[in-house]
């Protein structure tokens, strides 16, 4: 573990000559605006993090032909020497031996160096969830399993409005208690009819030749053999026909003047059975998309129990980082603070230094809480304020280190 002993400054950005030994856990950087206060903070991450051309597109002071920055730490030498467009990097131990892979050797130490907590809670929702995201491993690809509980859910929700729809249509039926299962048939009640037709002419038939037959026998005594075995022959056709039930013409009639309303209850009881199949074909899926968003979450739930976030209580959802399970920005600023410096220790196992720019947005509570954390957790904290008085912290002047 590594904390910065000295760092000095020549010629970089707005600085002439600096050099700092810091004391205690809080350095403050202070001064007026314009005189450097920053190009102190931005040396620590240049010497460290290289000559980023975006970053730092004038690494020399104006006027200047070259700068460089000298950082010591407990460990280590990093010194970083700026001509024109290039820079140089060596990398000494305290033995005065030389790195062969300097950079490599302070990628090591600095892992997120540049995470300003000040700036952490300044980022927006995705731009912190992001942040968040890279610093825990977690057992699933929240990205992934954002789209694939998307896609579930869309397609939970337009089950469910089909089966709104059926519901409102099942709902508009009215069927009849004594509707019959099938519908009648009017080709078949009209066979029916013409049949009990011709069975009713056909008794007029027979009961006329009977009458005549016993009329003839009456009148024709002499031609009575014959007129007995005309009248045993109507006689039996008379009692085989009055033996039947005389069909009820007004009753079939009455079936085929309804057999369409019946046909009709027929087909709405049919098609209320065939919606209901299907709304209860689309209610059980509804249920099993429901089972596989329950199952997404309780993926995600298991995943983060797992995890290891850099803060207790830190978390995330689809819209950005928690904290004790509420959105990180409506925590108060304090808390705020305190979580993305927490996060920042946790980040920087080799190198415990953070810096903090803009640290005149912070009131003498959120400073007193910063140096309490830094002295807890044994870290160096460099943070930039501006001041005018020259009472408070390292004054920097016109580029230089105040009296």
């Amino acid at each position: 573990m590594s904390k910065i002993i000295k760092l000095e400054a020549n010629n970089f950005k707005r600085l002439r000559a600096v050099e700092i030994s810091p004391d205690g856990n809080l350095v403050v950087i202070a001064g007026r605006n314009g005189q450097g206060k920053t190009s102190v903070l931005d040396a620590i991450t240049a010497v460290l993090g290289g000559n980023n051309t975006k970053a730092l597109p004038r690494p020399i002071r104006d006027g200047e032909d070259g700068a460089f920055i000298v950082l010591e730490t407990e460990d280590l030498i990093a010194t970083r020497t700026f001509s024109g467009a290039t820079s140089k990097l060596t990398v000494k131990g305290k033995d005065g031996a030389t790195f062969s892979k300097g950079q490599a050797k302070l990628d090591q130490l600095l892992g997120r160096l540049s995470l300003d907590p000040l700036a952490f809670t300044q980022l927006s929702e995705k731009e912190q969830l992001k942040t968040l995201l890279d610093l825990v491993e977690l057992p699933f690809d929240p990205t992934k399993l954002e789209v694939e509980r998307a896609k579930v859910f869309t397609e939970r929700t337009d089950v469910n409005r089909r089966v709104k729809e059926l519901q409102s249509q099942t709902a508009g039926y009215t069927i009849p208690e004594d509707v019959p299962a099938e519908e009648v048939s009017v080709s078949a009640l009209l066979t029916q009819y013409r049949e009990a037709q011709a069975t009713l002419t056909q008794g007029t038939e027979v009961n006329r030749a009977y009458d005549a037959a016993f009329n003839q026998v009456t009148a024709l005594k002499a031609q009575l053999a014959d007129a007995e075995k005309v009248l045993a022959d109507a006689r039996d056709r008379f009692n085989a026909w009055a033996a039947t039930e005389a069909p009820d013409l007004e009753a079939i009639q009455s079936q085929i003047d309804n057999a369409e309303k019946i046909n009709a209850g027929v087909r709405a009881a049919k098609a209320h059975r065939e919606l209901s199949d299907r709304l209860s074909t689309l209610q059980g899926d509804a249920e099993f998309l429901t089972a596989q968003l329950g199952s997404i979450d309780k993926r995600k739930a298991e995943g983060l129990a797992t995890a290891t976030f850099p803060v207790d209580g830190l978390g995330f959802d689809t819209d950005g980082v928690t904290y004790q399970g509420v959105p990180f920005k409506q925590a108060s600023g304090a808390e705020q603070l305190r979580v993305s410096l927490a996060m920042a220790i946790a980040l920087n196992p080799g190198l415990r230094v953070i810096r903090i720019a803009d640290g005149s947005l912070l009131d003498s509570t959120n400073l007193q809480l910063i140096e309490e954390m830094a002295v807890d957790n044994d870290y160096q904290v460099w943070i930039e304020m501006v001041d005018e008085t020259g009472d408070f912290g390292i004054t920097i002047e016109d580029g230089a280190v105040a009296a």
